[in-house]
């Protein structure tokens, strides 16, 4: 088990670098998101029934160079597709 695995069902791992896996679970909620674009390079994760994923991200709209910071909130359901649940600027 790695250090970010060893939490308590429930609570939240510290914010750490994209897996393949993780990254796999953002473009697929993301998959049609038109608009601001969101490129993660953090995220925690909690195991409740399916996962939780709240992705840091530098956020813009291009062709703008302004860039913020936001959490992207996506749920995982144990069998399903994966889906946004919220977006928060920073």
């Amino acid at each position: 088990m790695t250090e970010q695995q060893e939490t308590l069902v429930g609570g939240w791992t510290a914010f750490h670098p994209l897996t393949p896996e993780d990254q796999k679970v953002f473009d697929e909620a993301m998959k049609g998101f038109v608009g601001v674009k969101y490129s993660p390079y953090e995220v925690s994760t909690q195991v409740v029934n399916g996962t939780n994923y709240r992705f840091k991200c530098d956020a813009s709209m291009p062709p703008a160079d302004v860039v913020w910071q936001a959490i992207v909130e996506i749920y995982q359901p144990i069998n399903g597709q994966p889906h946004v649940v919220g977006i928060t600027r920073i």
